[in-house]
């Protein structure tokens, strides 16, 4: 029986000598309450990008392995959908919410609701900004990916060597900045952090930017769309490169941004003149790219830890635990510092990818060969 069911007998549940069973909602100490009994309703923006349906998976296999029910649900980068799905989740009972929003504050109606049911709430990856009702935040070290962006664009660029030395290029080189969708809050995190790394090759002119475009709301790209960084790219290349010259590196954010950048630069002719272009999310197509020495890098965040500290966070709530934090001061949405635990991160070059991704299981090789995963 549900915690909010019991909560509802009200009297009933006093003269049964429940009143120590009395908390309304997950994580108010009802030992009575199996995993069996308890349902986690996990809300992911879409299924578009293989990212998300990986972590939804993941997500759910950590969660049912530790006996609980889950509702999964994938809101097509709709925030009607999203709202509505989360909505149906407190309605149905959830015990714990885990969220990774389309839009950081396009949920505060469903967060207060949550709260007022007493249910938890875990923001997965991308924060949820602008209410106080985000109880734990589970994600990697976004600035440091912006960094480690950043560095793969300059080591690619010949600028600086694998293990942070001076590299033997000198440049100058022209570059394009991408940056993800502004209503994510990991786009400050990621722009910011690969911006602070390039300043300084930018100030002294080793780097230029030569569309003059260098300012976040300049260059990012609504919901993170594979189409859209195509189309800006194309842009680029029409408005700042028909005198001739050539793009050098492009820093982009995410994988799937990369892959349109890319086919924007390859139907601009583009072939063994590909400028270095940086990604994220390791996604197999990308993988492939690097692997066939087309796309530069990406940064790989392990879907798999993230999951797994995202089901520790829930089962700890739902034992009326404190999930354990390693970061209680960088993440700020705004009306509160919400506890967080961050994943380490990895730079993805052609020669990591066996190590990082094929010996751990991640990919296999024959799905980096074909660029596709298995089901």
């Amino acid at each position: 029986m549900s915690r909010r069911i019991l909560a509802a007998l009200g009297s009933a549940v006093l003269v049964l000598g429940l009143a120590a069973c009395s908390g309304e909602g997950a994580g108010s100490g009802n030992d009575g309450d199996k995993p069996g009994d308890l349902t986690i309703g996990v809300s992911m923006p879409t299924q578009t990008s293989e990212r998300w349906i990986a972590d939804g998976n993941f997500v759910k296999e950590k969660l049912e392995a530790k006996g609980y029910k889950v509702d999964l649900q994938y809101a097509g980068d709709d925030i009607p959908t999203q709202s509505q799905q989360v909505d149906q989740m407190i309605t149905r009972g959830a015990d714990v919410l885990i969220i990774a929003a389309i839009a950081g504050t396009a949920l505060s109606g469903q967060l207060q609701a949550a709260a007022d049911a007493k249910i938890p709430v875990i923001s997965y990856d991308r924060l949820i900004r602008d209410s106080p009702n985000v109880d734990f935040y589970v994600s990697f070290d976004n600035y440091k990916v912006g960094v480690a962006q950043a560095t793969a664009l300059l080591v690619g660029l010949g600028l600086q060597t694998k293990d942070g030395a001076k590299g033997e290029a000198t440049g100058p080189f022209n570059i394009e900045l991408f940056a993800g969708s502004l209503d994510d809050n990991n786009t400050q995190y990621f722009f910011g952090g690969a911006m602070d790394t390039l300043k300084p090759f930018i100030d002294a002119g080793t780097l230029k930017v030569k569309s003059g475009q260098n300012k976040i709301d300049q260059v990012a790209i609504l919901r993170w769309q594979q189409e859209g960084a195509q189309k800006r790219m194309e842009d680029l290349l029409t408005s700042s490169y028909n005198d001739g010259s050539k793009v050098d590196g492009v820093l982009s954010p995410y994988d799937g941004l990369s892959r349109g950048i890319i086919t924007a630069l390859q139907n601009a002719g583009y072939r063994d003149d590909m400028p270095v272009v940086t990604g994220q999310d390791a996604e197999i197509a990308s993988v492939k790219l690097i692997n066939d020495g087309v796309q530069g890098s990406t940064i790989f965040k392990d879907t798999r830890l993230l999951a797994e500290q995202a089901a520790i966070a829930a089962e700890s709530f739902l034992q009326d635990k404190t999930p354990q934090a390693n970061d209680t001061e960088t993440y700020d949405n705004g009306v509160k510092v919400v506890p967080s635990y961050l994943l380490p991160i990895q730079t993805v070059f052609s020669d990591d990818i066996k190590p990082v991704l094929i010996d751990s299981g991640y990919f296999t090789a024959e799905e980096v060969a074909a660029g596709q995963a298995k089901d």
